[in-house]
C-alpha cells in the first residue's frame, strides 16, 4: 500500500524508512585473452559454429549442503542450448579440460584497479568456484577470486568503503529464455572483468547515483578497461528498515539506478504493510494452510479469455485459496503495479509459464465486475471466506502443479514480509522476480587452480605504473582553461592518455584537442556517423592545422564526416574547409550582428544579447571564423564579461 510516490519522496523519507544501498559494478577488463584460457576477448556477431544441449543440477557445497538458488533453478527444468563459435572458445570453456594458469594481464589490471581504490591487496590469490545454473554458464559454476580488501571511493563530502574487489569470469550473452528452454551465445563466456563491491553506506537514491558515476570515473581513469554495449553492468543492493537486502540485477546505465531504487524501497515498505494488515487479520506461518486443487473440470465453461485458451491447448488449470489474503492482491507495491505480479513473477521464472498472464485471481476488480458467476463459482468450490482469495494458473500438467506450489510459497513468504530476492529491471522502471537471492552454500574452493602468490616487486611495479585518479584528473584540465564539463568528458571519453598523447604531438590548444576528441568525435561516433573511429594519426594531423589556424573548431564535424572517404586530412581540408574570413570581414559581420541585437533581441539580459549576437554572426561566419574569437570581441563591444 503505497502511501507516497516514490518520485515525490526526498532524501530524509528515505533516511526515515531506514534506506540502505550499495553497489556491486562487473566491469570488462581490455585484456587480450579470456581469464583461464588463450582464447582471444571480443564479442563475435557471425552464425555460430555449432550447437550443444546440456542440463543443470545442483552440487553439495563443502558442508554437504544445497545453495537455495541452484535448488530453485532445478526446479525450472531448463534445458539449455549454447552457440559455439571454434575462434572464441575452447573445451575449457565447455569444462572439458582444467583450467589453464591465471591470465597474468588481466590480474595485473585487477591489482592496479585495486591499488586506484586504496585497497588492501591480498598476499596470495585464490580461486573459488560459484555455483551458477540459471545455464549461462556452461560449467554451472564461475570461477572467481579475490585480489583487494577495504578500499575507499569519494563523491562530494562523503567516503564510502569498498568491501572487496574481485576477478572473475564473465557469462555468456543470452540469446532467448522462454518456456523450459534457454539459448546462450558464448564469444563473452570467460572474458576477464573484475567486480567492485561498496559497503551498504548510501543512504538515499541520489547517493548511489553519486556513488555509481565516482565507481565509473574510477574504472575509466585506470584504462584498463572495455568499452562498448554490455561492457559494464552494476547489480544494486536496497534494504529498508524491517525488510532484507534485495538485489536489482544487470543494470547497465546508472541513469536507471534512481528510479530503480526509489521504486524498490517503496515496494518493501508495501510488503511489509501487506505483512502487518496479516498479522492483524490473525494469519501466521503457523496457522496458514493454503488448499490447492485441480479445477480443470469446474473451468470448463468459463468465458474468461485467458482461461478458454488454456482450455484450447489442452492446459491444467489449478486454484489455489490463499485464507487471509482477501483484498490485499490488488494493492499496489509498485506504481501501477500490484501485489498479484509478485506471484505471476514466481510463476513465469519457476514454472516456465512465461505467457502473460499466467495466472489470475478473484479479487480482480475486472473479473469481479464481468465474470460475477465464475468467480462466485470458483469461490464456493473453494468454500472461501470473504477474507480468503483464489488464484487461478494453467500450463501443461507438471509446469501447473509447480505453478500451485510457487503460489503457495509465495504467500508464506508474505508473512516473513520482504523476500531475499534477485530482481531484474523492466524497462519502465519497475523490478520483477529473476532468482532467490544466493547464499554462501554456493562457494567453494577451486581445487584446480593454484594459490597465486602477490611479490611485493609485483605491487612495486603496479604501483610506478600507477594512471592519475580522477580528482587529479580534473584540477590537471581545468588549470588548462577547460571547464568542468569538458574535463569531465575527457576522462570518460577520451581516454586521458590518448588525449594527452594528441594534444603534446599538435602542439593544439588542450581545449581545442579536447572538444574534437570528446565531444565532436564522440558524437559523430555515438550517431553512427562515423564508420571508424579515426586514428591518432590523423587526430594529430586536425589538431596540429587547429593549432595554426588553418581549421576551425566550428569546421571540425565537417571535417571529421569526410574521414569515411579518405583519411588524407591535408586534402580533406584543402576540399572542406572554407578560406579563414580575413579580420576585416569579421569585424564588419560582428558589427552588423550586435547592431540587430538592438531590434530583434526582446530580453533585457546582456548575456541572451550576447548569445543572440553569436547567432546571427556565426550563421555567416561559421568555419570561418573562430567562435570563441568571436564571442570574445560581441562581449567585449556589449561589455559583457567575457
Amino acid at each position: 500500500m503505497i502511501v507516497k510516490s516514490p518520485f515525490e519522496m526526498t532524501a530524509q523519507d528515505f533516511h526515515a524508512l531506514g534506506f540502505k544501498s550499495g553497489l556491486e559494478v562487473h566491469q570488462q577488463l581490455a585484456t587480450k585473452k579470456k581469464l583461464f584460457c588463450h582464447c582471444p576477448v571480443g564479442y563475435v556477431n557471425r552464425k555460430h559454429d555449432t550447437e550443444i544441449l546440456r542440463h543443470m543440477r545442483p552440487t553439495l557445497s563443502e558442508l554437504g549442503e544445497y545453495d537455495g538458488t541452484a535448488l530453485m533453478e532445478f526446479k525450472t527444468k531448463k534445458q539449455i542450448r549454447y552457440q559455439l563459435f571454434s575462434d572464441a572458445v575452447c573445451t575449457y570453456e565447455m569444462d572439458d579440460t582444467p583450467p589453464f594458469p591465471i591470465n597474468q594481464e588481466a590480474l595485473d589490471f585487477g591489482l592496479m584497479i585495486s591499488l586506484l581504490f586504496s585497497c588492501t591487496l591480498v598476499d596470495e590469490l585464490h580461486v573459488s568456484r560459484k555455483q551458477y545454473l540459471d545455464g549461462s554458464i556452461p560449467a554451472g559454476f564461475q570461477r572467481t577470486a579475490i585480489v583487494g580488501i577495504d578500499g575507499e571511493i569519494r563523491f562530494g563530502e562523503k567516503t564510502v568503503g569498498i568491501t572487496q574487489i574481485g576477478l572473475e569470469e564473465d557469462a555468456c550473452r543470452e540469446v532467448s529464455d522462454k518456456g523450459h528452454t534457454a539459448v546462450f551465445r558464448t564469444d563473452r563466456l570467460s572474458t576477464p572483468l573484475v567486480e567492485v563491491v561498496t559497503d551498504p553506506q548510501l543512504m538515499d537514491p541520489l547517493e548511489v547515483v553519486q556513488c555509481a558515476e565516482a565507481v565509473r570515473r574510477m574504472l575509466r581513469a585506470s584504462e584498463r578497461i572495455r568499452r562498448g554495449a554490455g561492457a559494464t553492468r552494476a547489480d544494486v543492493n536496497v534494504s529498508i528498515e524491517g525488510g532484507t537486502r534485495v538485489e536489482i540485477k544487470g543494470v547497465p546505465y546508472i541513469s536507471d539506478f534512481d528510479r530503480l531504487v526509489r521504486v524498490e524501497a517503496c515496494r518493501q515498505r508495501a510488503l511489509l504493510d501487506i505483512r502487518a494488515q496479516l498479522k492483524t487479520r490473525g494469519v501466521s506461518s503457523r496457522s496458514f494452510n493454503a488448499t490447492t486443487k485441480d479445477v480443470t473440470e469446474i473451468c470448463k465453461n468459463f468465458r474468461i479469455p485467458a482461461v478458454r485458451r488454456a482450455l484450447r491447448r489442452g492446459d491444467v488449470l489449478m486454484g489455489v485459496c490463499l485464507p487471509g489474503f482477501g483484498g490485499l492482491l490488488d494493492e499496489e507495491v509498485q506504481p501501477g503495479v500490484p501485489f498479484a505480479r509478485e506471484f505471476a513473477g514466481r510463476v513465469r521464472v519457476i514454472a516456465c509459464l512465461d505467457e502473460m498472464p499466467n495466472l489470475l485471481h478473484t479479487d480482480d476488480p475486472d473479473l469481479k465486475t464481468n465474470r460475477e458467476r465464475e468467480i462466485r463459482k470458483l469461490r464456493e468450490h473453494f468454500s472461501a471466506r470473504h477474507s480468503d482469495v483464489v488464484v487461478l494458473t494453467w500450463g501443461p500438467a507438471e509446469d501447473a502443479h509447480t505453478a500451485a506450489e510457487e503460489i503457495r510459497l509465495r504467500a508464506l513468504d508474505a508473512l516473513a514480509g520482504v523476500p531475499n530476492e534477485t530482481r531484474q529491471a523492466l524497462p519502465d522502471g519497475s523490478t520483477d522476480f529473476e532468482r532467490i537471492l544466493p547464499g554462501a552454500d554456493r562457494m567453494y574452493p577451486d581445487t584446480d587452480s593454484p594459490p597465486v602468490r602477490i611479490e611485493q616487486a609485483r605491487i612495486d611495479r603496479l604501483e610506478s605504473a600507477m594512471p592519475p585518479r580522477p580528482a587529479e584528473l580534473s584540477e590537471r584540465y581545468e588549470k588548462m582553461g577547460m571547464s568542468a564539463q569538458l574535463a569531465d568528458d575527457v576522462l570518460l571519453q577520451g581516454p586521458p592518455s590518448r588525449f594527452e598523447r594528441i594534444m603534446q604531438a599538435s602542439e593544439a590548444r588542450p581545449v581545442d584537442v579536447a572538444v574534437l576528441l570528446c565531444q565532436t568525435r564522440v558524437g559523430l561516433l555515438r550517431r553512427g556517423q562515423l564508420a571508424k573511429d579515426p586514428s591518432d594519426e590523423v587526430l594529430v594531423a586536425l589538431c596540429k592545422l587547429l593549432a595554426k589556424g588553418k581549421v576551425f573548431r566550428e569546421a571540425l564535424g565537417e571535417i571529421l564526416l569526410g574521414l569515411n572517404e579518405t583519411t588524407d586530412v591535408h586534402k580533406l581540408v584543402a576540399r572542406l574547409s572554407p578560406t579563414p574570413a580575413p579580420g576585416g570581414e569579421v569585424e564588419q559581420v560582428v558589427g552588423r550582428a550586435i547592431k540587430d541585437v538592438g531590434g530583434k533581441c526582446r530580453s533585457g539580459l546582456k548575456s541572451a544579447k550576447v548569445d543572440f549576437a553569436m547567432g546571427l554572426a556565426m550563421e555567416v561566419l561559421r568555419g570561418r571564423a573562430s567562435g570563441v574569437d568571436v564571442h570574445k570581441q560581441i562581449s567585449q563591444a556589449l561589455r559583457v564579461p567575457g
